[in-house]
């Protein structure tokens, strides 16, 4: 990181633009030049390589392609998980999200919810083997883990990507795994460990600190033999970020596209919309989930991490019926 290095974060319009976001049906023809100690500036150009990596249409996703919002349903094998902990049996949740539509079913079996306690690895792996064994095959299947040992027991199970929370920073052999099976990652930002992460995390700069780790967590990943095309990024809200820090990630999300990775965004039920949208109850914050899902739809997020699949899905379809017919005349 130089002090003066540029970034350049895409600019969406509602009128179609100049170029197409990350391959999309989101387009730009704006930028917003962002530097460490200098006010944002609106530019009509960037580096021809910045413009490259903006633009790139991303590869299928384990078969989905991501010219479209994708939902991933979240399914967790945890007693106490913050959402719904122990409110369901895994193995019904799982099958219920992928009627609901779910293109990615995410089994998760610790919770990494702020202040949880390490789960150890043989019951993180008798929580989610029954659920992956189960859907193998028939829906997508991501798991959620910072294990190696968990990682390698679920793609033996049946799972095709791996989703973990730090990075790679709590497993550093959870890269060794995922290059050797060839399966896509998604390497989430987050700033501590879930015990401590929400004390007091603080930045120089949220966006642009994160932008710089989420890159370095890319180089890594590469320097194992994972392909930055089976890479997904996670600016990871609620890990390590206070509500300042969530809502400023989400007004300029679309600043990550520049790592030319595919961007999964999890939002769903987090205690930041409790308190901004006044539902103290997470069950009642699927409205909220949704406002903040369809935003980031319009800067060109293409992954959704979400409980409520079908109420999700129903606002995407309405949103992309009003937007596709955005040229009708009265």
């Amino acid at each position: 990181m130089t002090e003066d290095r540029p970034y350049f974060r895409p600019v969406p319009s509602s009128h179609g633009g100049r170029w197409p976001l990350a391959g999309g049906s989101v387009r730009f023809s704006h930028l917003e030049r962002l530097q460490r100690g200098h006010a944002p500036q609106i530019v009509d150009d960037a580096p021809t390589e910045v413009i490259a990596a903006l633009t790139a249409p991303r590869r299928p996703l384990l078969g989905l392609t991501l010219d479209r919002p994708r939902l991933m349903g979240i399914v967790n094998a945890t007693p106490d998980s913050f959402s719904d902990g122990g409110a369901y049996d895994p193995l019904a949740q799982a099958a219920s999200l992928a009627d609901a539509g779910a293109d990615i079913l995410d089994i998760g079996g610790e919770s990494t919810r702020p202040g949880a306690v390490e789960v150890s690895v043989d019951d993180e792996i008798a929580r989610i083997s029954p659920v992956i064994r189960a859907l193998a095959g028939r829906t997508p299947v991501s798991v959620d883990t910072r294990k190696a040992q968990v990682a390698r027991a679920a793609l033996a199970d049946g799972a095709m990507m791996v989703n973990d929370v730090s990075g790679f920073d709590f497993d550093p052999g959870l890269a060794g795994v995922v290059a050797a099976a060839d399966v896509p990652v998604c390497l989430m930002h987050a700033q501590g460990l879930p015990q401590t992460m929400q004390d007091d995390p603080r930045y120089d700069d949220v966006l642009l600190d994160i932008y710089d780790a989420l890159q370095a967590r890319i180089t890594r990943a590469e320097s194992f033999g994972i392909v930055r095309s089976q890479i997904v990024i996670d600016p990871g809200i609620g890990f390590g970020k206070t509500l300042a820090h969530n809502l400023a990630i989400l007004q300029r999300i679309s600043l990550y596209h520049g790592l030319g990775c595919p961007i999964l965004l999890g939002v769903s039920r987090k205690r930041f919309i409790g308190t901004v949208g006044g539902a103290e109850t997470a069950a009642d914050r699927s409205p909220g989930t949704l406002a903040l899902t369809l935003a980031a739809v319009a800067q060109g997020v293409q992954l959704h991490r979400v409980h409520d699949v079908a109420e999700i899905a129903q606002g995407l379809r309405l949103w992309q019926a009003v937007n596709k017919n955005d040229e009708a005349q009265e």
